[in-house]
Formats: C-alpha cells, sequence, structure tokens
C-alpha cells in the first residue's frame, strides 16, 4: 500500500502571527467512510478499571481529561483531537522496513485518543503513547473492512509552549521536539538525527537487523524507512507543498491560512477519489494559559465545502448530537467476530445534509457558488467572533455550553435555504 492520506501541520512563534500556536490536520480516508466530532467529558475512573479500545481491552486511567475528537465512526479512537489543557495530537500512516501488524492491538487513532485523554501536556502525551505502545503494541486493519489494511503510526502533538513529532515502527520509536518555526508531516518518516527522546532498545534493534552499522551518525529516518528519508526528496508530494505554503507565510501564520492550506487541492493536501479528505481540524492556542483555545471542526468531508466550526472547552458541554453517528452497541459488526461482516448506516444528521449539498454544489456551478459563499460568510462570523475570545478570554462560559451545536445548526439553516 503506497503512501496515500493525511497531512498534519503545526506553526509555532516567531512562524505565526501573535503569541499563538496553529494546529491542523486534514484526515484522508476511505471516501465512503463517516467521521463524527464528538466530546466525552473528565471522567474519574476507579482503581483497576478496564478501557475498550477498538480491538483490545486495556487498563483505565484513574483520571481522564475532557477531549474533543475528530473520528472515523465505527472506531474507538481518533484521527485527530484535542483536550481540555490544549493538548493537539494528530496521526499519520507511515510504513517502513519493518512490516505492520495484522494482529489486533491497538491502533495509531487509539494511541491519539489515549495520549489526549491522559497527558495534560504535549510531552506527558509523548510518554502515555509510547508506553502503551510498548505494553500492548500496534495493530489490526485501519479500515472497516477485512482488508487487511494496516500501517505504523507518526503523530504531530503540540500544547501552549511547544510541539513534539513522534514516529513509530512496531513498538520502536523516536522523538523529536520542536520550539519553534513550523512543522508539517505526511506519510514518510521524517525524524532524521535530532531525537529527544527514543525507545531504549531501538538503536540495537536496527543494528541487529543489519539497517545500521553502529558507527556512522543515527538518522531515523534513513535507517527505519524503506531506502530514502521520503518526501522529502519528493519534491512533488503533498509535504513538500505543505511546508512550502507554511513558509510562504512565516511569521504571518493564523487560522485562516491553515484552513487555506487544508483547502488546498491542487497540490493533493485536500484529497478526493477513492481516499478522501473525509474531516478537518485546526487549532488556535494562545501561549498565555489565561486565555482560551479555540479549536475547530468540519465534521463533514472536502473542506472546501464545509465549515470549520468551533469549540472551547467549558463546564457543562452536552453530547455533540448533530456530529454523533448511530451507536449499534454489542450490535456492531466491528464488535463481532469475524468483524467486518456488514456495514451499518453511520452518517449523522450533519453529514447527511451536507452529502446533499455537496451534490448540488458539484451539478449547478451558480447554485453552487451561493451555497459556498453563504457557508464563508458563516465561518468568517464566526472567526470574528473567536478572534475576540482569543484576544481577551471568556467572559461567560454559559454562553458556549452551545458553540460547536449552535455553528452546526447554522450551517444546516445554510443548507435549508438553497
Amino acid at each position: 500500500m503506497k503512501p496515500s492520506s493525511c497531512d498534519t501541520f503545526v506553526a509555532l512563534p516567531p512562524s505565526t502571527e501573535g503569541q499563538r500556536i496553529i494546529f491542523g490536520k486534514n484526515s484522508d480516508r476511505p471516501c465512503d467512510e463517516v467521521q463524527e466530532v464528538v466530546y466525552f467529558p473528565a471522567t474519574d475512573y476507579e482503581a483497576g478499571a478496564k478501557v475498550e479500545c477498538t480491538y483490545i481491552e486495556i487498563e483505565q486511567a484513574t483520571h481522564t481529561y475532557a477531549v474533543v475528537l475528530s473520528k472515523p465512526a465505527w472506531l474507538w479512537g481518533a484521527e485527530m483531537g484535542a483536550n481540555e489543557h490544549q493538548v493537539c495530537i494528530g496521526n499519520e500512516a507511515v510504513w517502513g522496513r519493518e512490516s505492520a501488524n495484522d494482529d489486533e492491538a491497538l491502533l495509531g487513532m487509539d494511541l491519539v485518543r489515549l495520549g489526549l485523554e491522559r497527558g495534560d501536556t504535549a510531552e506527558k502525551a509523548v510518554d502515555m503513547i509510547t508506553e502503551l505502545l510498548e505494553k500492548y503494541g500496534q495493530g489490526g486493519s485501519c479500515m472497516e473492512d477485512e482488508s487487511g489494511f494496516t500501517y505504523h503510526n507518526s503523530f504531530l502533538i503540540s500544547d501552549r509552549k511547544e510541539a513534539w513529532l513522534l514516529e513509530t515502527s512496531g513498538k520502536y520509536w523516536a522523538a523529536e521536539r520542536v520550539e519553534a518555526g513550523h512543522r508539517n508531516i505526511s506519510n514518510e518518516y521524517d525524524i532524521t538525527t535530532k531525537i529527544d527522546k527514543e525507545h531504549p532498545e531501538m538503536r540495537e534493534y536496527a543494528k541487529n537487523k543489519g539497517w545500521w552499522d553502529g558507527k556512522t551518525p543515527f538518522n531515523f529516518s534513513r535507517v527505519y524507512a524503506f531506502a530514502s528519508t521520503g518526501r522529502i526528496e519528493a519534491s512533488g508530494g503533498r509535504y513538500c507543498e505543505g511546508k512550502k505554503m507554511l513558509a510562504k507565510s512565516n511569521g504571518h501564520i493564523t487560522a485562516e491560512t491553515m484552513m487555506d492550506i487544508l483547502r488546498d487541492k491542487e497540490s493533493d493536501i485536500n484529497m478526493e477519489g477513492m481516499f478522501t479528505t473525509t474531516g478537518s481540524m485546526v487549532s488556535v492556542i494562545p501561549t498565555d494559559p489565561a486565555l482560551p483555545g479555540v479549536h475547530y471542526f468540519t465534521a463533514t468531508p472536502d473542506p472546501e465545502r464545509s465549515i470549520f466550526k468551533p469549540f472551547i472547552f467549558v463546564n457543562n458541554i452536552d453530547e455533540l448530537k448533530e456530529t454523533t453517528s448511530p451507536s449499534y452497541g454489542s450490535d456492531d459488526p466491528v464488535k463481532k467476530k469475524p468483524r467486518f461482516q456488514s456495514k451499518p448506516n453511520r452518517k449523522h444528521e450533519l453529514f447527511v445534509k451536507h452529502e446533499l449539498v455537496a451534490a448540488i454544489i458539484d451539478s449547478y456551478k451558480d447554485k453552487g457558488k451561493k451555497i459556498t459563499d453563504s457557508m464563508r460568510k458563516v465561518e468568517r462570523e464566526k472567526m470574528t467572533q473567536m478572534e475576540e475570545i482569543l484576544s481577551h478570554g471568556v467572559k461567560e462560559t454559559d454562553s458556549l455550553v452551545h458553540l460547536f451545536p449552535g455553528s452546526v445548526k447554522e450551517e444546516l439553516a445554510v443548507y435549508s435555504k438553497h
């Protein structure tokens, strides 16, 4: 399986405008897959409690942080999301010398959610993910079918002060701290000689495999990838295009910059085809801990034809019903063995309406432009409101409890007008 999906971006001061960190990701998945945006409050658990992930059950933490997630509706984990401490995580599929595992273990997407639920800083999220990776391993089908589509994972993780790039190969891993500037990742290993944390046996394993002679400077991507450092040399690839677009706005990167990059079709960052951009996320995190972070999600495919809707962590947030897919519990074909014998309808309310409108946009040029213009107007108005909160803080938290669902309702209202 050739690398064919996902791009994740982070920009830190001084590459951004103001003292803010901007995080962004397109989740590129099978074109018939539904992505939902869901919220889970902080929760305390008794000692010895278990949590059922996509395929396996593991020990639960005694406390999990509140999280907002953009996730394929059929599995437990997430492609991307944030927690109440303003940690953001996105993952990427990577392939290398080590074969990806078909055996059911933790998916990379499970590790995204676990890192957010258990890590109150980016570095702690790295520690949690690697601890769980070493204990339980990674593996299992990453698509809702019996295709055996498996991969290793890389992660881009940010908080209010820094970002971390974490790359894995089986249970082995390396991590690089990013303290300034901008960074993006696609579907290739990207850590070279700057390694700030690593699996204690990672180098010895590579040496025993004959991938490294033990003498030349250790370069993680060169050792663990196939023959090259990957997209950094593939000038036409999404990685290079994303890097160029970030560099073009260096010093002035904003949420709008990130949204424009995620909407770019010429570069294939906004992907169409068998793999398509099924969900998108942009987060704006002020470095000042007194100010809230704002997390924008589409919950629908193709960001060019979607509205980025804001979410802010406050108390008493309810279930995000309009973007939550139907639940089938123990009757879900993913839970029954053999798995994936059928596919239930996982379309949430927003997805259903968006699918109809996307077809109109495709079929009727003038009408499509009017709809898209109306959607952009709603998005700009929301972003103007959020700018006030990002700059001056929250005056009344009660007004933000329904921020995301209210924005979804505004999007649905735009659809119904047309």
